[in-house]
């Protein structure tokens, strides 16, 4: 039989955002080594555009712009977000003093996390779940047995099915938490 769905998808899901965390590690260690710090502080910045601007997936998906493919831009979107992310996670840093940060990361991996979710696992789990159905239903078991075969593997695609439910209010509770921060720096700089 193939792969099972943790295998084939969970797994290479965990190693890319696994390797965003990593790279904005190193980017951060990096950065520290050289005493080139003071970069992070501008990450945060050029971060939030790009993620912002990667949002012209969802004004193309809601109509309310007509150009442009929504599969490129939906890769757009995804990429932008990405790079964003790692940039933003090395502005926040490691800094114990400051909760409003630290929950807006919190909310950025989240956010991540779910949209990796949408973007690698749900439409491929979805098929490679029919493609078992047919394949063990082809051998001659009943659909019984099959549900039997599938049940980790279903339950595991309707959790999934769930990551909407999840990305579009942390989305707008990281956007909440942005503004906040940004309002904060406003109020608090000298």
């Amino acid at each position: 039989m193939k792969k099972s769905l943790m295998s084939k998808y969970m797994i290479p899901f965990i190693q890319w955002y696994a390797l965003m965390i990593l790279i904005a590690i190193g980017i951060d260690f990096f950065l520290h080594q050289f005493n080139l710090v003071f970069i992070g502080r501008y990450l945060g910045t050029i971060g939030t555009l790009l993620i912002i601007f990667s949002f012209i997936y969802s004004l193309r998906k809601r109509k309310l712009i007509q150009s442009g493919s929504p599969g490129k831009l939906l890769s757009l979107h995804e990429y932008l977000s990405w790079i964003g992310s790692i940039m933003l996670l090395v502005h926040a840093g490691i800094h114990f003093n400051a909760w409003l940060p630290w929950l807006a990361i919190l909310m950025l991996l989240i956010t991540v996390g779910s949209g990796l979710v949408g973007k690698y696992l749900l439409k491929r789990a979805n098929e490679t779940l029919k493609e078992k159905r047919v394949s063990l239903l082809q051998t001659g078991i009943s659909n019984e047995q099959a549900d039997k075969e599938l049940f980790f593997d279903s339950i595991t695609v309707d959790l999934m099915k769930k990551w909407r439910i999840v990305h579009l209010p942390i989305t707008l509770l990281l956007g909440v938490l942005v503004i906040l921060h940004i309002l904060t720096i406003i109020m608090y700089s000298k």
